[in-house]
C-alpha cells in the first residue's frame, strides 16, 4: 500500500506513485538501466474533490492505475517522485 502523503491536489487531479521500472524480462534477461522503460502503472496516492461539485473524482487512494506513456508531471514531495495528472489521463483501474 502506498504511504499517506500530506498533499491534496487540486480539481480532478490525481497523485501516483509510480510503480519500479522491471529489472528483468520474462526470460531472465537484465535490463540496463539506459533501456528500462517508463512504467505506465502506479497507485493512487491523493486525490482532488473534482471539477465541479456534481462530478467528483471517481478514483480513490489505494487504487492501482495504468496510465499513458507519457501522461502527467513528475514532482517530488519529501524527498519522493510521484505524477500529477488529471484523472481524463488515467487510461483504467485494476480491480
Amino acid at each position: 500500500m502506498a504511504k499517506k502523503v500530506n498533499f491534496v491536489p487540486q480539481g480532478d487531479r490525481v497523485l501516483v506513485e509510480a510503480a519500479e521500472a522491471e529489472h528483468k524480462t520474462a526470460g531472465g534477461i537484465i535490463i540496463p538501466d539506459s533501456a528500462k522503460e517508463k512504467p505506465q502503472r502506479g497507485i493512487v496516492v491523493a486525490v482532488g474533490p473534482g471539477k465541479k461539485k456534481d462530478e467528483p473524482v471517481t478514483l480513490k487512494v489505494g487504487d492501482k492505475v495504468l496510465y499513458g506513456k507519457y501522461s502527467g508531471a513528475e514532482i517530488g514531495i519529501d524527498g519522493k517522485e510521484y505524477l500529477i495528472m488529471r484523472q481524463d489521463d488515467v487510461l483504467g483501474y485494476f480491480e
